[in-house]
C-alpha cells in the first residue's frame, strides 16, 4: 500500500450559490480549507509513498488563501469546469493530466478533500485505502455515516394520487428503523479513485463499483451559518480537534 503514487486535490469553485465564500470563510480563526490543507500535509507526512497536494479552483482569492497556508499552484481550473451544472469528474480529470505531466509520473490513487466536509483524521483515510485496495474490481470509494432517518420506514415521498407512502416500498412493512436494511448518508468528507475510474471514463461519484468506508465518528457537511457555529462550537471547546 505505502509504494503507491497519491495524488490529493483540494477543490474549490469561487462561486457559492447557499452561503458565499464559505470555502475561506474563518472558523476557529482559520479558514476553512486551511483545515484541509493541514490534513493532507500530515497524511504526506506519514504515508510511505509519493504524495502530492494540488489546488483546483478558479479563484485568486482561493489560490492566495490557499498559498498563505502552504498550498501554492500555478494551475487554474478553467471556466468550463468550475460551473454547478457538470459533475466534479471532469475537473478531477483535467488536474490529474496536469500533475501527472508537471510532476512526470503516474498516479496510482487519487483521493479528493472535499472543503466543506473536513471531520476527517488520519486513520480514516488509512483505513479506506486499505478497503478499496484490497478489492481489484472497485474503482471508487466514498466516506458515509449512517442515516438517522430511513427509506424503507420513516422516510416518505409523494405518490402519484396525492398521498403519502415510505420512499422505498417492500412486500412486508417494516415497523422499526432497527428492523429495516441499514442505509448510509454521504457525508463528502473525501473521496478516492483508482486509476482506472478515469481511464475507463466513470463520471460522478457512485459507480457499479463504488465501495464505503464508514466513518466511526461524526462527520457533516458545512453549508450554513448554523453548521458553521456547530462546527466551531466542536472545535472550540475540544469535543473534535482536527
Amino acid at each position: 500500500m505505502n509504494n503507491m503514487n497519491v495524488l490529493i486535490t483540494i477543490c474549490a469553485r469561487g462561486g457559492s450559490k447557499g452561503l458565499p465564500g464559505k470555502n475561506v470563510k474563518e472558523i476557529a480563526g482559520k479558514p476553512l480549507i486551511a483545515y484541509s490543507i493541514a490534513t493532507a500535509n500530515k497524511f504526506a507526512k506519514s504515508y510511505g509513498g509519493k504524495v502530492i497536494i494540488t489546488l483546483s479552483t478558479d479563484s485568486k482569492e482561493i489560490r492566495t488563501i490557499a498559498s498563505e497556508h502552504g498550498l501554492v499552484t500555478d494551475y487554474i481550473r478553467p471556466a468550463a469546469l468550475a460551473t454547478d451544472k457538470i459533475s466534479k469528474t471532469p475537473a478531477l480529470k483535467d488536474i490529474l493530466k496536469y500533475e501527472e505531466e508537471r510532476n512526470q509520473i503516474k498516479f496510482d490513487l487519487l483521493i479528493d478533500f472535499d472543503i466543506t466536509s473536513p471531520m476527517r483524521t488520519i486513520e480514516d483515510i488509512e483505513t479506506a485505502i486499505k478497503i478499496i485496495e484490497n478489492d481489484r474490481n472497485a474503482v471508487n470509494l466514498v466516506t458515509v455515516n449512517t442515516a438517522h432517518r430511513n427509506p424503507y420506514f420513516n422516510m416518505l415521498e409523494e405518490k402519484e394520487d396525492g398521498y403519502f407512502g415510505v420512499s422505498k416500498k417492500t412486500a412486508t412493512p417494516f415497523y422499526s428503523r432497527q428492523g429495516a436494511p441499514i442505509v448510509y448518508d454521504m457525508n463528502s468528507s473525501f473521496y478516492i479513485f483508482k486509476r482506472h475510474y478515469f481511464e475507463n471514463n466513470y463520471n460522478g461519484s457512485l459507480t457499479d463499483r463504488t465501495l464505503v468506508y464508514k466513518m466511526p465518528h461524526a462527520c457533516f457537511d458545512v453549508d450554513s451559518l448554523d453548521d458553521f457555529e456547530y462546527m466551531e462550537y466542536l472545535i472550540t471547546t475540544g469535543k473534535w480537534e482536527f
